[in-house]
């Protein structure tokens, strides 16, 4: 297809339809007369040979393709903004952009404030969008780092991305602390026996830990389960769960909330916490800059001994 023979303003009017699947609704949006925006739908009805949007009683619906299309245009038109509004340099004292990063609620306890304050005070007028990430992200990242700036992720989830350490944590078993097995200390029999507090739990959602602890032959009892770190403590404390977390967010909790850590009866290796972003942005200076606010901001955040060992230059995606 010949790129130059398409109107490519037809793409801000799909994606307004898409969005509101409402021709009056995308016209004010876009600031046009109905009619005009009419004539832009007719225009993409006859490229695609698809109606997009149907009457169904007093509204519009979106075809299969026009949900197919509708991620694929917000794509598009990030990309297209990001290339018009690239500079040879970037100043952080006057931008004013949005830095999209996806993180999980562990991620935001553990650096959140600490990357906004640096932001705060270097590129005041820019703005820190942290979106939670989810099982479904992260099998999409490819894609959806086209428009988001960065994954904070462990290792073991991704590749084929440019990326950069942050950080080591250490994962750890709590229990209630009125628990007995407090007392005496885990073992492999009470992981199986004991009801589990389970995060991101599905055939491809599972923390590293958990997914050790299911390699080595011991099979959770999953009782609930949970895509929110900050929420198992309340799930522990007060019964008989058992769950596993991350140490630093266990050291970061209020005294009195009711559960104990405790090593777990496994060799659980180390989480690694990285950053990730599509390798389409390894020279943007836009995107140096964040990525280097968040490495400061992990230097920062964790004391200099928990990243013994950790290279913190940017790494390409490694080969398959």
């Amino acid at each position: 297809m010949n790129l130059a023979s398409l109107d490519l303003n037809l793409l801000v009017s799909l994606d307004a339809l898409l969005q509101q699947r409402s021709v009056t609704r995308a016209a004010a949006q876009m600031g046009l007369s109905q009619p005009a925006l009419s004539a832009s739908l007719a225009r993409l009805r006859r490229h695609f040979g698809d109606e997009l949007l149907t009457r169904v009683g007093n509204e519009y619906r979106l075809t299969p393709l026009a949900v197919q299309l509708r991620e694929l245009v917000r794509v598009a038109l990030t990309g297209v903004e990001r290339v018009f509004t690239a500079q040879p340099g970037f100043d952080p004292a006057s931008s004013t952009r949005e830095f999209s990063v996806l993180v999980s609620d562990y991620v935001v306890v553990v650096l959140g404030d600490t990357i906004a304050g640096l932001l705060a005070e270097e590129a005041p007028h820019t703005r820190l969008r942290l979106t939670p990430h989810s099982p479904a992200v992260v099998d999409s990242a490819h894609q959806v780092l086209l428009t988001a700036d960065l994954l904070l992720l462990p290792h073991g989830f991704v590749t084929d991305l440019s990326h950069r350490d942050l950080y080591r944590d250490e994962w750890v078993c709590v229990v209630a602390a009125d628990n007995p097995v407090v007392e005496r200390g885990l073992t492999v029999a009470d992981l199986e026996a004991l009801p589990w507090v389970a995060t991101y739990h599905g055939q491809t959602a599972s923390t590293p830990a958990a997914r050790q602890m299911r390699q080595l032959g011991i099979e959770p009892r999953v009782q609930v389960v949970n895509e929110s770190f900050l929420t198992v403590p309340a799930l522990v404390a007060g019964s008989d769960r058992i769950a596993l977390l991350q140490r630093r967010l266990v050291d970061l909790l209020p005294l009195g909330s009711g559960i104990r850590a405790l090593p777990p009866p496994f060799e659980a290796g180390p989480l690694v916490e990285a950053m990730w972003w599509h390798p389409v942005y390894d020279d943007d200076p836009e995107h140096r800059y964040l990525r280097d606010v968040v490495s400061r901001a992990a230097e920062l955040a964790v004391s200099p001994g928990a990243r013994e060992g950790i290279d913190l230059t940017d790494t390409a995606p490694r080969e398959k």
